[in-house]
């Protein structure tokens, strides 16, 4: 078992998970790094450089554990608007013959 779900279904995705709290705490984290690291790199000073760096890897990892559920929710959501715009556009095609 992996420390980190990789797989999901609609339903499961659409739950809180550590996952979730994964990316609330690394988050604000990856900002606070770049922000800093931004600043400091522009002073040119070597510590900017790194937390700069320490912000993109916090960055990659946190897309890595969120994304899967990201895409399994949004492509279920699209699943839905389409069903929901065929729905409607049967039910306006139907008003206008009338």
């Amino acid at each position: 078992m992996s420390i980190i779900q990789r797989r999901w279904t609609p339903e499961q995705a659409d739950e809180w998970t550590k996952e979730d709290w994964m990316a609330i705490v690394l988050s604000p984290l990856a900002y606070m790094l770049i922000t800093v690291g931004v600043a400091m790199a522009i002073m040119l000073r070597p510590v900017g450089f790194i937390l700069l760096v320490a912000g993109g890897v916090i960055t990659v990892v946190m897309h890595l554990i969120i994304d899967p559920k990201l895409k399994v929710i949004s492509a279920e959501y699209e699943k839905n608007q389409k069903r929901y715009l065929e729905e409607l556009d049967r039910r306006v095609r139907w008003e206008k013959s009338a």
